[in-house]
């Protein structure tokens, strides 16, 4: 057995060659009992999953007819003691991987420092093509709240660098958390210019609330072009992923820190409802079929962990994640679970379906899963992390109301009940982030939509696209209007862009970053609008 040299960071020319121990070594200052036995995991994880889906002989030391490593690599779900790390072999990203059906070895390591000389772990796993050679490894015994830096090899090529982060240990209460939160990243109607600012800011997380990719087939004339038709067959969603994924700025951005993802319906199908389609003729076993196929292809291409892994049409996304005991990310799934959408799915008044007390965008078992999790916490803030505006926003002026019934106001019964939940239970300091609509809000949630004067449970933040939609503007025509048909309303603009949070014990900021165009290269950002939210004291003020 050949024992990994710390001081040897990887080279193309120069990389030592390891066959891994049942348990990878970790640095001696972890070498507790409980450390050893948890720095196996990733290892032993990996030697299960290639068990199970590993086909035919192994290749330990391929020839690949270009770069392999065309999507870089991504962490993510980070834990106190540990994070997943990820990559997928592609030399042709754009042609269904050009791997074949061999399955590959690829080693990877993970060091305190960016020359990867001070190494902390190391190990192999199994590349197969039923899984699209992507790699999910599970690390583990890492200390809490500190950076980390990985990479991975295979045969002779070596993949760009990668730089991660473990959350806080789970007892204490850190200073503050700062992250992102971005979603809605059409290719085809604009760059992800936002990326590249985003990567200059001082994060520690990336949340992404959905449609990371979308379905439609390629448009002539446009930004960029998607390539191949409306996405149906695994190998579109895998095609259409890897285009995503050799953006360079959506690229670095994954390198720089770890993400936290869920989906809208994009990933799979617009205004996806449960396994309904938005299309009556289609069947729902056509449907299906179409949906394991996209499920599949967004584990492939997400840092993921294996709790996550598919099983056909069917996903367990939701989760939390504790940053400490100074926020909770309950990250929520919106879209799998749903019932239909009510009202022919238009922007409407509440027509009888939209009261339907059965109506549900959660599902029974996630919505019990979510109040379970709110009752229990300890943190200090409480983050739902979802897809679809919260806030019952009327977007018709003058008497006739018009709430959209794709979001929240379309399942109205449901988000009464959540929000009574936390006005009742008190639930500490809830928080909404939300993407979906390709623009940002700032709202305050009240008790009672029907009277604009009740308390406020909550705070909504929803973001902008990436790009989705083309080049935004920084005002509507309807923004006076808007403002006063719903008073809770504190900031709308549909600018492109994200928001960035900075979270203390006693204070949330966020600040919404805007970008002019993204039809060309080089916009330039801006912060358009500041919130702060004191611990303690729900609602929005003006920074």
């Amino acid at each position: 057995m050949h024992l990994w040299k710390s001081n040897v960071p990887f080279s193309r020319s120069d990389f030592l060659p390891m066959t891994p121990p049942l348990f990878p070594i970790p640095d001696t200052r972890f070498r507790s009992r409980r450390s050893f036995i948890t720095a196996g995991t990733a290892s032993l994880a990996a030697a299960v999953l290639s068990r199970e889906y590993a086909r035919g002989a192994v290749v330990s030391s391929p020839k690949f007819p270009s770069y392999p490593f065309t999507l870089g690599v991504a962490s993510g779900d980070p834990t106190d003691t540990g994070v997943v790390l990820w990559t997928r072999l592609a030399p042709s990203p754009l042609e269904g991987g050009g791997m074949g059906t061999e399955s590959v070895e690829v080693s990877w390591q993970i060091a305190e420092d960016e020359g990867m000389s001070k190494g902390v772990q190391k190990g192999t796993a199994i590349a197969t093509p039923d899984w699209g050679h992507s790699i999910h490894i599970e690390v583990e015994g890492l200390q809490p709240e500190r950076w980390y830096w990985y990479q991975f090899k295979a045969g002779s090529e070596v993949s760009p660098k990668g730089r991660t982060r473990t959350f806080p240990a789970a007892k204490t209460l850190p200073d503050r958390v700062r992250f992102a939160v971005a979603s809605c990243q059409h290719y085809e109607t604009g760059l992800f210019t936002c990326y590249e600012h985003m990567a200059r800011e001082d994060l520690d997380l990336v949340i992404h609330l959905g449609d990371y990719i979308y379905e439609d087939g390629g448009i002539d004339k446009r930004v960029r072009k998607h390539v191949g038709p409306e996405i149906i067959t695994l190998d579109h969603y895998r095609n259409r992923h890897a285009q995503y994924k050799t953006d360079p700025a959506l690229q670095a951005m994954h390198g720089a820190a770890p993400w936290l993802v869920t989906w809208d319906d994009h990933e799979f199908d617009n205004n996806c409802a449960g396994d309904i389609s938005e299309h009556p003729e289609v069947q729902k076993a056509d449907y299906l079929k179409r949906r394991a196929a996209a499920y599949q292809a967004y584990y492939e291409h997400m840092p993921l962990r294996r709790a996550a892994m598919p099983k056909g049409p069917d996903m367990l996304l939701y989760r939390r994640v504790p940053y400490g005991q100074l926020t909770d990310f309950h990250v929520l799934d919106t879209r799998q679970y749903r019932t239909d959408q009510p009202c022919g799915d238009h922007t409407k008044p509440q027509c009888p379906e939209a009261l339907d007390p059965n109506a549900t965008l959660l599902g029974a078992i996630q919505r019990d899963w979510l109040f379970e999790n709110l009752a229990k916490s300890p943190a200090t803030w409480n983050v739902l992390a979802q897809q679809i505006m919260m806030a019952r926003v009327d977007r018709t002026a003058g008497t006739e109301a018009g709430f959209s019934m794709d979001q929240w106001p379309g399942y109205e019964m449901e988000r009464r009940k959540v929000l009574k939940y936390m006005h009742d239970q008190r639930v500490s300091n809830p928080v909404v982030l939300t993407g979906d609509i390709h623009s940002n809000w700032a709202n305050n949630l009240i008790a009672d939509f029907d009277n604009l004067d009740s308390k406020v449970v909550a705070t909504e933040f929803v973001g902008t696209s990436i790009s989705s939609g083309g080049d935004g503007i920084l005002k509507p025509k309807t923004l006076d209007s808007t403002y006063a048909e719903n008073p809770f309303v504190k900031f709308h603009s549909p600018e492109r862009g994200y928001f960035t949070c900075e979270v203390t014990p006693k204070l949330w900021t966020t600040h919404f970053r805007g970008v002019e165009y993204v039809s060309k290269p080089g916009a330039p950002v801006h912060t358009r609008a500041s919130f702060t939210v004191e611990a303690g004291k729900p609602g929005l003020q003006k920074a």
